[in-house]
């Protein structure tokens, strides 16, 4: 078996066809075994990995990657971070798990003090949870408690998760149409404008917002919350025009109506600060967190303000809201590796020069190559998109061959989105935006 060179620096080296064998009878294994609607497997896909390190990742028949996607834009301090390994081994040793809402273990204290130390304003009570969505459904229960008032704003194109709770505030009709007549109807989904549209299409988004509002007023479920992504990911990695996330912290008023900011996908450094919403500098009343945050587990969480926070009762000995494994020692302790890693490394100023070395190639291929229709992003979240969802696809295959793993976006899933770890090496991203550069040529 290939070993990934530890530093994880490596440029691309293939061993066998993508995919090969190994990866072919795993993919014929599993599809025994797995729901058929989660991993998508056919004669071009997928490699199994097995193992990774910074940008590289290894799959089962040896052949080595660069990695794109920093795994769902999680391994922002690269992969198998040797800090947050260490820190999973030693807490592993010690106390892997503990009761977490009744007798918690001493490393939740010091996580929770750690994420109130560098959330933005007085962001500084927190619910703890393990995907995403949970945290966004601990945002939403908080936003109902505060206001009283159960209506939510949310926005097309929004992704926040599949559960049922976040899945009700998402958008994409692929994912609403089988579970519709589960989903409550108290959301109100308006357009999510993009930043080529101006500021025209920013004041007529909020215009809409406080029209929605008006009208709610009037039924059983007014709007007691605004749920938005400062760049929407699984959309395309749209940018909102300048002033626009201002426009929306001034239409809550944090009392009768908050604002709720899924940051699980732009958090912890990926846009070039530690949350998108500081290059506008707002503060929101909640922020929802996850993916970076550990690099590594399943960890999330809800960060409010005292004053929204304080909706939640005290604890009785049973709370309303908590789950087996919130606050789980080892994932604390990957959360403050992580943390560390990213500050110690000054991996916010790295995402903003990996962020402006994609964008100096992207940004010429909309000129270069018929068919590539933009480019667009902030820091190490980056998409180029093209005119046909066929033309992307084909990127992505061609250039897995060539050893780079690159994803799809969009509800059609014309755009490509370039979201990889901030310790990617000049070298390797160099390589990889070659690789990109050539598979466009070639459609």
């Amino acid at each position: 078996m290939e070993v990934i060179p530890p530093a994880g620096d490596a440029l691309p080296r293939m061993a066998a066809p993508v995919p090969g064998p190994r990866s072919r009878e795993l993919g014929l294994r599993l599809a025994r075994v797995e729901c058929r609607n989660i991993t998508r497997i056919t004669s071009d896909g997928p490699v199994f990995w097995t193992g990774a390190a910074g940008a590289n990742v290894c799959d089962a028949d040896g052949n080595i990657y660069i990695d794109l996607t920093a795994g769902f834009g999680v391994a922002m301090a690269g992969h198998a971070n040797p800090h947050v390994v260490a820190a999973i081994r030693a807490q592993a040793g010690v106390l892997p798990h503990a009761l977490g809402d009744v007798q918690p273990a001493e490393i939740k204290v010091r996580l929770l003090e750690r994420l109130a130390a560098i959330a933005p304003g007085d962001l500084s009570v927190t619910i703890l949870g393990s995907a995403g969505a949970e945290a966004v459904e601990a945002a939403l229960k908080t936003a109902l408690l505060h206001t009283g008032r159960p209506g939510v704003i949310a926005f097309e194109g929004a992704y926040h998760g599949l559960t049922s709770g976040a899945l009700a505030v998402t958008w994409r009709t692929h994912f609403r149409a089988p579970f519709r007549t589960q989903l409550a109807d108290h959301v109100r989904f308006v357009p999510f404008p993009a930043v080529n549209d101006g500021e025209a299409a920013a004041r007529a988004c909020i215009e809409r917002i406080h029209g929605v509002i008006a009208a709610a007023e009037q039924t059983a479920t007014p709007i007691g919350a605004i749920l938005a992504e400062p760049i929407q990911g699984r959309a395309g990695i749209i940018v909102p025009p300048p002033g626009f996330l201002r426009m929306l912290r001034a239409a809550c008023d944090g009392e009768r109506i908050v604002l709720i900011l899924d940051e699980v996908y732009t958090g912890f450094g990926r846009t070039g600060r530690w949350f998108a919403c500081q290059h506008d500098e707002i503060i929101p009343d909640i922020l929802a967190v996850g993916k970076a945050l550990s690099g590594s587990l399943p960890v999330s969480a809800a960060i409010g303000t005292p004053a929204v926070m304080r909706a939640w009762p005290a604890s009785i000995g049973e709370a309303i809201h908590t789950s087996t494994f919130l606050g789980n020692p080892i994932g604390c302790a990957a959360a403050l590796a992580q943390i560390d890693e990213i500050e110690d490394n000054h991996l916010l100023a790295r995402a903003v020069e990996v962020g402006e070395q994609i964008r100096a190639r992207t940004e010429s291929w909309t000129t270069r190559f018929e068919g590539v229709t933009g480019a667009r992003g902030r820091g190490a979240l980056q998409a180029v998109t093209f005119d046909a969802p066929e033309r992307a696809a084909h990127v992505t295959a061609r250039a897995l061959r060539e050893g780079v793993i690159v994803l799809t976006e969009g509800e059609r899933g014309d755009a490509l989105a370039i979201t990889p770890p901030a310790v990617i090496t000049h070298a390797q991203l160099d390589f990889a935006l070659d690789a990109i550069e050539a598979a466009i040529a070639g459609t």
